[in-house]
Formats: C-alpha cells, structure tokens, sequence
C-alpha cells in the first residue's frame, strides 16, 4: 500500500503522535462562539478533561449567550481574539470564525504556544492553506480541522471495506450537496456568508466535507478539474451576494478515476435523491457511502450491508482531539487531511469561476 492510499484509509492516524501534556484539565479557549462555536462549545464543556478558561466573539449577543452555556467555568470574555491567544492559562484553543480568518487566527495560536482545533475549511484560498500547513508541520503540538465525518463509525468502516476491495477496483464517484433553501439572508451569519472573499462560497464553506468524503473512498487527492457555477436563482440576493447559488463540477483523480460533484440551494425538500449522497462505483459493484450499503452490478441482486447504522457520538471528533492533547493519542484528523480538502474545494472552486480546466500541480502545494 503506497504512503497515499495508507493516509487516506487510516485517516491520518498513520502520522506520529506529537507531543503530549499530562495535567488531567486543559485550559480551554473558544474564538467565535455563533452557530457551530456554540455546537463545539456544547462539545468541549461534556469532555472531563476540559475547562473553559476564555470566549471570545465580536458580537455581544453572541457571546453573553455562551457565557451562560458555561457558567460551570466561569470563563473570561474578550471581543479582541488576541486575548484568547495570548492567555497563559489557555492550552487549547477552539476556531470557529469566518473562514477567511481561520488560517490567520491557527497560525497565530500555534505560534503561542497552544494546542488547536481550527473549523473547516482551513482556509479559502492556496497561500492561507500553505501557510497554515507549515506552520502546523512545525509545531509539535497537536493540530486538527473540523472534518468531523472522519470520527463516524459507521463511514470509516464502510471506507475500510471499500479499501479491501468489496467493489474491486474504486472507477469513479458521484456525489451531491443539495439544500431545499439558501442560508437566512437576514441570519447573524449574512455579513459574512454571502461574501465570497469572507466565505469561499457554499464549495469551499459547506460542501468540504463532501469532497473530504470522497476523497477519502477514492484514497487519493484529484489532479485536475473543470467546472461551471452560477448565481441562477438568488440573483443579487442578498444584494451584493457574489457566492454560487449552484455548481456542476467534474474531478479526475489518479488512475484515472472520475468524480462528478453537484451543489444547489434551491432542490425541493419534497423532491426524491435530495440533500446528500456519495455513491462509490467500483469494478465490481457500487456502494453508497452515507448508508454502509452495496449493491452488486448482477441483475436481480440483493443490496448487501456493509456497516450497519450505530449510534454515532456528535462530539467524537472532540473527544478524539482532548485524547490527542492529554494522551498522546494519533488525531482522527491532522493538517493533512484538512489541507487536502480546503484545496479539493479550492480547486472545484477555481475551475467554476475560470470556467476552465484547473491542476493541483498549480497550487505548488507538497502534502
């Protein structure tokens, strides 16, 4: 098995272990405590050796609310995010920002000192994503993006059985996002979200995770790709927007196999095949990922389970991330996996607004 297919299979556990802390309670920081920082929030204050020492967020309502989630700790608030990093007390710090300012905030908290759990994407264009990679490369502390999906048991189990050859050889993917609405246009999120720059649009912001899931079934990064995205429905809506309401791309990855991605924000809850799905076609059969089932390519064919569904624990990527801090424990995830999937999306992106074939070897970015 080639040094690739071993990441890609195990998740990125095959690295070293970095350094490790043995106190039992690590101090805790959380930059942006909105939506998903409140989710993580909800995650950090279950695991036993968490306390939070400090929130931080620019927006007071924001954060008088996540003061009362953690009354417990009775943490410090700070609306400047340099607080946060420069907190003696803190050894692990929390992201949770726009993305445009997740590689910035990551490499300045790695630099303190801290141990860190920055949000995908990690960043929004190559030279953020770069920058990050070598920083986090240089630091013996532990560092993890927020591609949670990778803790789900059922998924890695499913990819652990496509990578012992269930469906022979993997020949290509198809893969979708879809939504029944945009994002509110008047939610606490609208000031940055609708703002390419700030965002990276709903490919780069949101659908990441996908591309890391397919990526992850295929057991490699894609080479090339080309595209074409639109505003279609939501023109100038909210005015000023400049992110895709909609997106069809085609990627090609090593060996020549083949994955074609879709994304919309206007797909009828009503209507069937909607939201989500990564179907996985092999020599052999196809498999469909969100469900652990495959289907044989023999007319008549039973579907046969591959991973039954388990109670999977929505903060098992956190708990993972203290066992990394506390014990040493290879992370789920590392800076590699989250590089490869900022630029899997970074890459569909650039071939939709160049409307243009687009090559990874462009980014002159070593994994």
């Amino acid at each position: 098995m080639s040094v690739n297919r071993r990441f890609f299979l195990l998740g990125g556990s095959a690295l070293a272990a970095h350094a490790f802390q043995s106190e039992t309670t690590v101090g805790t920081g959380m930059i942006g405590v909105g939506g998903r920082g409140s989710f993580l929030l909800q995650g950090v204050l279950k695991q036993p050796d968490a306390k939070v020492i400090a929130l931080c967020d620019i927006k007071p309502d924001r954060l008088d609310k996540a003061a009362s989630t953690a009354a417990r700790d009775n943490p410090a608030t700070y609306a400047d995010w340099h607080r946060v990093i420069e907190n003696k007390d803190i050894d692990a710090v929390f992201i949770a920002t726009p993305p445009y300012l997740h590689s910035e905030m990551a490499i300045a908290a790695i630099k303190a000192g801290k141990n860190v759990y920055c949000e995908k994407p990690i960043g929004v264009t190559p030279a953020q994503v770069r920058a990050l990679l070598d920083a986090a490369r240089a630091s013996r502390k532990v560092f993890v993006p927020g591609q949670q999906l990778r803790a789900q048991k059922q998924l890695g189990e499913t990819v652990r059985k496509i990578r012992e050859g269930v469906i022979g050889d993997v020949i290509m993917v198809k893969a979708q996002r879809h939504a029944a609405a945009d994002l509110p246009h008047d939610g606490t999120s609208g000031d940055w979200y609708f703002d390419v720059t700030k965002s990276g649009g709903y490919l780069i912001e949101q659908s990441v995770h996908n591309l890391d899931l397919c990526n992850w079934a295929i057991g490699a990064h894609p080479s090339r790709a080309c595209g074409l995205g639109a505003i279609v429905l939501y023109k100038n809506d909210p005015p000023g927007r400049t992110i895709f309401d909609c997106g069809s791309i085609t990627y090609d990855y090593p060996g020549g196999v083949k994955m074609s991605f879709t994304q919309n924000v206007f797909h009828p809850s009503s209507m069937p095949n909607g939201n989500q799905y990564v179907y996985v076609y092999g020599s052999k059969g196809a498999v469909d990922l969100m469900i652990g089932t495959m289907y044989p390519p023999e007319r008549g064919s039973q579907p046969v389970v591959l991973s039954p569904k388990v109670q999977e624990d929505q903060f098992a990527n956190i708990a993972a991330f203290y066992d990394s801090v506390t014990k040493g424990a290879p992370p789920i995830v590392d800076i590699r996996i989250g590089a490869t999937a900022a630029l899997t999306a970074i890459l569909g992106h650039q071939a939709m607004v160049q409307e243009k074939l687009v090559t990874w070897s462009d980014f002159g970015i070593d994994l």
